[in-house]
């Protein structure tokens, strides 16, 4: 048996991937499905091949193919199509549109004045890559078809209980005890519990994470017929924007955050209040590059992020444990693809990659 520790994203489409491979499986969760404690909640995650990356380039195709099966075996849309842009002055727009012209990803590149034409409520002084497949994964109602699945699959659901004991038994099965009283026995473990993996006390090397709490604002749009492209920013400032989804509340907003210059924190400790600055901070990008938009955010929420020193994720196999922490804030897009990755680990399938594994030393920044 397999158990799988932690029902956000990941923990989800593991427990998904293996339940449809035939496995017997058994899913824990500490809260409820599509609780709001970790990193998993929401409507809107950015999907995207514009990596400066071959590697998370190539990993993006896979995703994507991924994707469909899991709309396809859920009967669930999950995907949004909406095209997407990067820019900024250090965004290296021409560096990445030749990773993607090698891969045979659509793209353009466009001079400030031809995309100014097509998207005139942004305001673009800079070169700009188009991607037009870029788009929208709704991560609530991801996780809530992959947990539905792999329910439907013949997976066991343990829900609103948390793992309080980890004992390995003769050095290959592991006895998990849980806050009410229950024991489970598993042949391997997979343990997919984001930012608590820190504090979760395992046989194990620890792998070099930082928590940060970061936060989101949502902006309405001053046309609420326009259809907003996803968004990727670095320069002064490094954000992202994303249509909002149902976060944003009843009418079209869009979606706009820091991707760094979060608050170090651990899971137990977050605040969830929204730090001001940041708030300063990225309305006042939305007043000067986001015309189209109205200056102050309707609504804001914060989340966790798990980040390694170098921004490659944590999945590899150590005895009975799979360690799976595809983290560092761009993860979310990888969802199916990381359950089939850390399936394979967990049944034998597969050799974890280098990039991936705990005990990498190279941690360098990408």
């Amino acid at each position: 048996m397999i158990a799988v520790v932690g029902a956000g994203l990941m923990g989800a489409a593991t427990a998904w991937q293996l339940a449809r491979r035939g496995h017997e499986v058994t899913l824990i969760e500490a809260y409820d499905i599509g609780h709001r404690h970790g990193s998993s909640h929401g409507s809107s995650r950015i999907i995207r091949r514009a990596y400066a990356d071959p590697f998370y380039v190539g990993l993006t195709g896979q995703a994507y193919e991924q994707w469909r099966e899991l709309e396809q075996d859920s009967s669930t849309p999950l995907l949004r199509t909406t095209g997407g842009l990067d820019m900024g002055e250090d965004r290296d727009t021409k560096a990445i549109a030749e990773l993607l012209s090698a891969a045979g990803v659509s793209h353009e590149l466009l001079s400030p004045e031809e995309a100014a034409e097509r998207w005139p409520y942004i305001r673009i002084t800079g070169p700009v890559l188009h991607h037009p497949d870029a788009g929208v994964v709704d991560a609530d109602r991801t996780v809530a078809a992959c947990v539905r699945r792999a329910i439907e699959h013949g997976a066991e659901a343990i829900i609103g209980t948390r793992v309080t004991g980890i004992d390995v038994q003769g050095g290959e099965r592991v006895l998990l005890r849980t806050d009410d009283g229950r024991e489970v026995l598993a042949d391997t473990v997979v343990i997919a519990v984001g930012a608590w993996l820190p504090e979760l006390e395992l046989p194990v090397p620890p792998p070099t994470l930082e928590v940060t709490q970061q936060q989101v604002f949502h902006f309405p749009q001053r046309d609420p017929s326009l259809r907003w492209p996803t968004l990727i920013w670095d320069g002064a400032l490094h954000l992202y924007g994303l249509p909002s989804g149902s976060d944003g509340g009843p009418l079209p907003t869009f979606k706009v955050a820091e991707h760094d210059r979060g608050t170090p924190t651990t899971a137990r400790t977050r605040s969830g209040v929204v730090d001001a600055s940041s708030r300063t901070r990225v309305s006042g990008f939305v007043r000067d590059r986001l015309p189209g938009l109205e200056p102050d955010p309707v609504a804001e929420a914060t989340c966790l992020y798990t980040t390694t020193p170098d921004e490659d994720f944590v999945l590899d196999r150590h005895g009975p444990f799979v360690i799976v922490s595809p983290c560092s804030g761009h993860g979310a897009k990888f969802t199916p693809l990381i359950g089939a990755m850390a399936a394979d680990l967990a049944t034998g399938r597969a050799e974890p990659h280098p990039r991936f594994r705990l005990g990498r030393t190279a941690f360098t920044r990408r």
